[in-house]
């Protein structure tokens, strides 16, 4: 009989005891042992088992758990060289996986009443004659009350008493380090927390003569002069990196057992298009772990992970990008790939100023895949071709999408069913009822400008239409057509149906009068630029193409 499936838990000795199910990575620990780094970075997407081997890293290590039996029937215990290190270490482990504030000073309280955690854990180590009289009095006074300066070492100075209680040095493990730091860069408190991060990280990581070894997980690997600005002792381990490619999310090979095993085994194309697609290093196939384990639960095929977070920071990104921004997503919808450089030391304060900083995120959150690269030996870059993830990121993004029109919902279904049936007097009405509402949400930029509303409202309309009207046509934008770029293209997938030119225009003062001139140039370039050849290329008959302008002034429309 299959063993139990326990959703969310990642505690690796409750997992022993009560049988359920798992899959075997502790592997892990030979392969980090045997590395000997000093503090090791590894940067996964979220709910890839990053807490559950940071749980397992300590039941082995730790001295607490000295003489467990936990590890007997897996394969760790195969290495009898590293068994003589089960319960070896005095072990130091916390997460801030959970701090997510609002603000600086409660995100900084936050911490410190984690660095309390650990103290009350060992206030064993304060008792007795093993500390002099100042360091009792400094930790009896660890709080979240402390000045800056003491709070940075803290984790230090408890390494430090350990290593006095036992003879031996500290293991640390840090899990989620980044949690708070994406948090600060939404919530507008950034260079607060990174200056107070810098120093907590110098401190213990670097400065530290009783740390053994380390070692911290996230999401991100955020830019070495961000944080990690003193540490030169960082071995980081990436998405793109080789090692431990195999230590985290789960293989074909595993997920196809699992199916076998709980009676799934003809569902085993359908969880490939949905749940696969991850890739670390030069390892493909790898499938994000809390789908398949939720899979195994429900049998139901539904997007799990996409589901397990807001997404608020890839919303906000895409919805008030640049039109090239859309573009490039507009290409990903369509199940295509774009190409762009990668920098995995995410510089947060690009992110609205740089694509390639936007789609670097993207790819170390585990939304978008690299499906190759490609070495330029002229210039000695690396490009890299990325489409999304998976059917299940697709669904996630979609209705993302949605969410933008949710508001006036009626009014932009209304503006489709008028273009697709020709009315339009109920497309204008419809399109400026739209455009009133949304211009603005379209364009939250650093520096949002009139001129630049335009394009960021239909490109992130068209990323709309894309969701909506995906299942009957064939949508294109700012393609080339004719002897031009067309605007927008909707190319039927039933020949029998209308096919639709969109080309918008921004009023144009010193050349026109009014929006009505507006409109008339935009027509009058669909003709002159052949936009309609595509089309025609493909068999779709003259009368069944409909063009139209779009002439925006401000946030009026009109469409002519």
């Amino acid at each position: 009989m299959p063993k139990s499936v326990c959703i969310g838990l990642q505690d690796f000795e409750k997992i022993q005891q009560l049988q359920a199910f798992y899959i075997d990575k502790t592997r892990f620990i030979e392969e980090w042992w045997g590395a000997k780094d000093d503090v090791t970075l590894i940067t996964r997407p979220r709910r890839f088992g990053k807490t559950l081997t940071m749980s397992m890293v300590a039941c082995f290590f730790s001295i607490e758990y000295a003489g467990s039996t936990l590890f007997e029937n897996l394969k760790i215990w195969k290495n009898e060289e590293l068994r003589e290190l089960q319960g070896h270490y005095p072990v130091i482990s916390l997460s801030f996986s959970d701090i997510k504030e609002i603000s600086f000073p409660q995100v900084r309280n936050k911490i410190c009443e984690s660095i309390v955690d650990l103290y009350n854990h060992f206030d064993f180590l304060a008792k007795g004659d093993l500390l002099n009289t100042r360091e009792k009095e400094y930790f009896n006074s660890v709080s979240s009350k402390m000045e800056d300066s003491e709070a940075s070492i803290a984790l230090r100075r408890l390494s430090g008493y350990l290593y006095k209680y036992y003879h031996q040095k500290v293991i640390i493990l840090l899990d989620e380090y980044d949690t708070p730091m994406l948090e600060a860069f939404t919530g507008g408190y950034w260079e607060d927390l990174t200056s107070f991060m810098r120093s907590l990280f110098n401190a213990t990581f670097k400065n530290n003569p009783f740390m053994e070894r380390s070692i911290l997980t996230g999401i991100t690997r955020i830019s070495k002069e961000s944080i990690f600005s003193d540490l030169n002792n960082l071995k980081v381990i990436t998405t793109t990196s080789e090692e431990y490619a195999d230590c985290f999310g789960f293989t074909e090979a595993e997920v196809f057992a699992s199916l076998d095993e709980y009676g799934y085994s003809g569902r085993k194309q359908d969880i490939k298009d949905w749940y696969d697609g991850f890739s670390f290093g030069n390892l493909t196939d790898i499938y994000n772990p809390w789908s398949i384990i939720n899979f195994l639960d429900t049998g139901r095929l539904e997007p799990y992970w996409a589901n397990t977070s807001s997404n608020t920071l890839a919303n906000s990104l895409i919805r008030s990008g640049s039109k090239d921004i859309k573009v490039s997503f507009e290409s990903l919808l369509l199940g295509k790939e774009i190409r762009t450089q990668i920098d995995e030391q995410i510089v947060y304060n690009q992110l609205s100023e740089k694509e390639s900083a936007i789609w670097s995120l993207f790819l170390a959150s585990g939304y978008l895949k690299a499906e190759k690269r490609e070495f330029d030996k002229q210039t000695g870059r690396t490009w890299f071709y990325l489409s999304l993830t998976n059917q299940e990121v697709r669904i996630m993004f979609e209705d993302m999408i949605h969410g933008w029109f949710a508001d006036y919902d009626s009014n932009y279904n209304d503006f489709v069913k008028a273009l697709l049936q020709n009315d339009r007097k109920a497309m204008n009405v419809y399109m400026n009822r739209v455009a009133l509402a949304t211009f603005s949400f379209f364009d939250t930029g650093n520096k949002p400008s009139e001129g630049s509303e335009p394009e960021r409202f239909y490109h992130g309309f068209v990323l709309g239409l894309i969701v909506d009207l995906g299942n009957h046509y064939v949508i294109q934008s700012n393609r080339e057509s004719g002897l031009g770029r067309y605007d927008v293209i909707l190319e039927p997938k039933d020949k029998k149906n209308l096919a639709f030119i969109l080309e918008f225009k921004v009023f144009d003062p010193d050349e026109e009068e009014s929006l009505a001139d507006t409109v008339k140039r935009a027509l009058q370039q669909i003709e002159e630029k052949k936009y309609a050849a595509s089309l025609a290329a493909h068999g779709i008959p003259t009368d069944h193409i409909r063009k139209y302008g779009f002439a925006f002034q401000g946030k009026t429309v009109l469409i002519g």
